[in-house]
Formats: C-alpha cells, structure tokens, sequence
C-alpha cells in the first residue's frame, strides 16, 4: 500500500501557526512518524525535537516544489512497489511511505505492529543539496533504487519464509523494528548481510547505475573502500559473530568519529560495512537467485570473502 503524507505536510508549510501544525501532523501519523524519529533522529519530545521541528517548517523547500512539479513521485513509487513485489517475491504487506523527513536518513525501513514499511524522504531527492533542510542533492532517478533497497529489507523482516535474525528481532519487539535495540541483539554478521542483501536487490532492480551509488558512498569513497577490502575483512573477522551497537555504527553508520572506526591501528572508511556485507553475500545471491536470498539465515549465506577482483 502506498501511504502518502505529503500533503498533509505541505498543508503544515502553508498553516497560520506551522509549528503547532507539525504537531497535529505528527499526531495525525504518530505510529509512522514516532518510529521514524526514534531509530532515525532523536526522541520526539522535548526542546531538541522542538528546535528541529522549528527548522523544519522555516526552510526554504523550492528545490521540493520544483521536484513535485516535475516529477509524479507517487506514479514512481507505485511503480517501484510493484516490481520489487515481483522480484523479490513479496509475501507479507510492506507500505511505501513518501514523506519529507528532518534531513536525517534518505530512506529507511521500519515495521510498526507487525506491518513492514519502505520509507523515501523526498528532500533529499530534489538534485539540489540544500543547507537549510540538510538535503544530500540525490537525483531524483536514485529514487527508486533506493526505495528497493529497503523494500528488500522489509522481505528479510517480515516474510513468513524469513530465517533471518532480524525477523526474529522484530517478533521477539512485538512486531516493530528498533535500530538500536537490534544492534544490540543482532549479530555484526546478520548486519552485514543483511545491508548486502539489499544493496544487491537494489543493482538488480534498477542495474546501470554507477557502482558507487549502490552503497551510498562518492567515487573516492568507494575507491578506498575497495582498496581496504583486505583490512576490512580482518577488520570484521573477529566479530562477526558478536552483537553489541558499536559494532554496528563502526561499519554502517555515517558521522562516527576515526576513533571509533579504529580496528587494530586500522581507520575503516565510514559505512564500510554496505560494501563488506554485498561481497559476503554475492556467491550465495548467485546460487539461490536474490528471492530466496533475502530469507536465508545469514550463516547460510555469507563465506570466506577474498578482495574482488579490480573489475568488480
């Protein structure tokens, strides 16, 4: 199903009183918007939720209104939704929401009461970086590349066939899906897997883009993180096994600090682990074909990587 807020956000825009508005907007959709802010911004209450709320409303959105004139996001993400039910087999529901987020995360997934959900924060999709939103100035083609990326996410949570650790994180919280706490209970190896998994649904789903682009990294960025492929591996070798929320912002947050990303001497580039995880996956994806994949517990499908080949 396709859930769409972005006119009731844009109605908060043109309201009297736009603060107070976002928070009739925010009541309105609290179970979206509560998991939203809670495994992707801060806790939406107190003065910092109010400060970003004041932001959000008194920025400059033109790069959005010129977005919305020029492209059908809603065709696109319907569009999206259904191929991506094809290729990955969907056998559970999983919402597409469109919404503008607060300049956090560019997309997402979530699962709220047991319904998985795929996320698209549309500001960050105008081609425009805009400092007072925080927009990354993503292409707006990225969009459904993206948006598979974390349907295939919402499969591994969610599909009654899921043998993953992440499904069963997901029972085990009553049907919701919490970032922090499955870092904390999930091991770094489904992780992993479990980002490479859908940085290879979101290749096959729309092939052709620039490999760089897959992971979310610069061209530079991705170049390192090839080159590192072997420290990387040691880097991640002991712990695989392991869960504890350090070791999953080490390889798959952005903004943690070098210290944080040292591993015996060694700076690992931020995010890292996207690429990591597609290489340990990417013999089993061929094998098993990417549907049956995404549901395999992740020692069924992640081996002894070697560094890729230079024409990877």
């Amino acid at each position: 199903m396709l859930i769409n807020l972005l006119p009731d956000f844009l109605a908060v825009l043109q309201a009297a009183d736009p603060e107070r508005a976002y928070g009739h907007y925010f009541e309105t959709h609290r179970p979206i918007l509560e998991a939203y802010w809670n495994n992707f911004v801060v806790e939406p209450s107190g003065p910092q939720f109010e400060d970003i709320v004041r932001g959000v409303v008194r920025a400059d959105r033109s790069d959005l209104r010129a977005l919305l004139e020029q492209t059908n996001v809603v065709a696109l993400a319907r569009e999206t939704a259904a191929r991506c039910e094809v290729l990955f087999a969907v056998d559970a529901p999983i919402d597409v929401v469109l919404m503008v987020g607060v300049g956090a995360a560019n997309a997402g997934e979530l699962v709220v009461n047991g319904r998985a959900m795929a996320f698209v924060c549309l500001e960050h999709f105008t081609g425009v970086a805009n400092a007072s939103t925080h927009a990354l100035g993503l292409d707006p083609e990225l969009m459904p590349m993206w948006l598979a990326h974390e349907i295939a996410h919402g499969v591994r949570y969610t599909s009654p066939q899921s043998r993953s650790e992440m499904r069963a994180a997901v029972e085990t919280s009553g049907g919701n899906y919490s970032y922090w706490e499955t870092a904390r209970q999930v091991s770094l190896r489904e992780h992993l897997v479990n980002e490479g998994l859908a940085v290879h649904a979101a290749r096959q789903f729309s092939p052709g883009h620039a490999p760089w682009e897959y992971y979310g990294y610069s061209r530079a960025d991705y170049a390192l993180i090839r080159d590192m492929e072997p420290q990387l591996i040691a880097a991640a070798a002991d712990d695989l096994d392991r869960a504890s929320l350090g070791l999953r912002l080490r390889f798959l947050l952005g903004g943690m600090s070098d210290l944080a990303r040292t591993v015996r001497r060694v700076v690992l580039p931020e995010r890292c682990g996207y690429f990591l995880g597609a290489r340990m996956v990417e013999s089993a994806i061929a094998e098993r074909g990417l549907a049956r994949a995404l549901r395999a517990p992740a020692d069924e499908l992640s081996v002894a990587v070697v560094p890729a080949s230079r024409s990877a």
